[in-house]
């Protein structure tokens, strides 16, 4: 094998290892709230937590990016992401438990960019579209295949495992970075913009803190609302003092791009839906239909194979074929499951809830990989960095709003129908995928406006 494979499959493996434990914990959840006898609350902050660490580094890696080498980063990166997962394996207490997530949020937080912008940078761009839907065979398959391997695991094993799972790979990984890791792009020894930092920083703290509280509290509550305002006003003072500096942390001019900002805003409602999705489907496989941790998992199995299959051939699609016209039929199938789904009852098989996920998981695969690669294919070759930085950190709000969102739509509709016949469980659930659909037609009507060749 050729080095440079060799190099790009090794960042791969890192990149796929760090979206897994995105999602791994979601169906680990009920084990690990009766070892630590925590409230659901209390567990949501396994994936909040995440999810803020997360989004807090990502602004920081175009910066990184342009003053690191790739070689160095990944190395890094990677360490700290180890380090992460020893301390969740042999947490004795759920704090130190939380702590180990975050660290391994540090990691994953350069590691995931970096994949994107040595992808972009290194190929060609009538090649982009290939290249992505490899990426994308890694960061889609994940979050799906997570809930899958979670399940298998805890039926046989503890919890600690589900830490124990990533990290022989990942040092194997990162023993081989030295020597096969391949450096990509310019260095630029730009200042850090410290300020922007700490605007940037505290803001995304305060946002994605309320929307955690969600799932605890009223959205309108002091403690949901008053965060939210205050990080919202620290970003908008962030996004003014970018907007003007000449070495700011974010080159936010990437929003002057409009065929940027139309995928991007795609990307943010269907990471609204797929997170939520990847909360929604325990709860119905293990609290409305009294099934296990593994069947919950093995019911997202097949829309994994959809995507391990269809993720690699999105971007050849992208390459070749009329980009408005695949997305939009993607989006059009993705509706089609979300509304199967919404029409859940109490009686309906494990086979129609198996259906309707797949179905959802095909549709969406048929649309990210495309319109990530189209979003930032629109921007400058300086500028990519920055456009990688912008789109993630979005992704990761808009997963974190949308983990929250459904959570509390359950919790909410679940008190207010309590006295139905109906499972109460499953009014929120059906809420939850209706209105799923409803963002997702929104997409729709967005793609409509996209161009038709990349």
């Amino acid at each position: 094998m050729h080095k440079n494979h060799f190099s790009f499959a090794l960042i791969m493996v890192g990149a796929f290892l760090s979206v897994l434990n995105q999602t791994l914990m979601s169906t680990a959840l009920p084990a690990i709230m009766r070892a630590f006898h925590i409230t659901t609350a209390q567990g949501q902050w396994l994936n909040n937590g995440y999810l803020l660490i997360n989004a807090l580094m990502i602004p920081t890696t175009a910066y990184l990016i342009k003053r690191y080498t790739t070689r160095q980063l990944y190395f890094t990166a990677s360490l700290i992401f180890i380090l992460g997962s020893l301390i969740g394996a042999t947490a004795p207490v759920y704090p130190v438990l939380i702590i180990g997530r975050m660290i391994q949020a540090l990691g994953a937080g350069i590691i995931i960019p970096l994949v994107n912008v040595v992808v972009m940078t290194s190929t060609r761009p009538s090649e982009r579209g290939a290249a992505m839907g490899i990426v994308g065979l890694a960061l889609n398959l994940a979050p799906v295949l997570g809930p899958t391997v979670a399940g298998v695991i805890l039926t046989h094993l503890s919890w600690q495992y589900l830490f124990g799972l990533t990290l022989p790979l990942m040092v194997i990984d990162v023993l081989l970075a030295p020597k096969f890791l391949e450096n990509v792009g310019d260095l630029h020894r730009q200042p850090l913009d410290r300020t922007g930092l700490f605007l940037s920083g505290l803001g995304l703290t305060l946002a994605l803190y309320s929307f955690s509280n969600v799932g605890e509290t009223a959205f309108l509550s002091l403690k949901g609302i008053v965060p939210l305002v205050l990080g919202a006003i620290l970003l908008g003072l962030f996004a003014k003092s970018q907007w003007t500096k000449t070495a700011p942390l974010l080159n936010l001019h990437v929003f002057r791009y409009r065929q940027f900002n139309l995928p991007l805003m795609i990307n943010m409602l269907l990471m609204v839906t797929m997170y939520g999705n990847a909360i929604i489907i325990p709860v119905l496989v293990q609290n409305v239909f009294h099934q296990s941790a593994l069947v919950s998992g093995l019911t997202l199995l097949p829309g994994s194979v959809c995507t391990a299959i269809i993720s690699p051939l999105s971007g050849r699609f992208y390459d070749r074929y009329n980009f408005r016209r695949m997305v939009m039929v993607g989006l059009t199938i993705d509706m089609s499951g979300s509304l199967l789904l919404s029409a859940t009852g109490s009686h309906s098989s494990m086979a129609y809830v198996i259906a309707g996920q797949t179905i959802r998981q095909l549709g969406l695969v048929l649309v990210l990989i495309p319109i990530q690669t189209h979003a930032w294919s629109m921007l400058p070759l300086p500028m990519i960095p920055d456009g990688v930085a912008v789109y993630n950190t979005l992704r990761q709000v808009a997963a974190s709003f949308g983990t929250a969102l459904l959570v509390a739509i359950i919790s909410l509709t679940s008190t207010s129908h309590i006295h139905w016949s109906m499972n109460s469980q499953l009014v929120g659930i059906k809420f939850s995928y209706l209105l799923s659909t409803g963002m997702v037609f929104v997409c729709w009507l967005l793609a409509r406006q996209l161009k038709k060749e990349n």
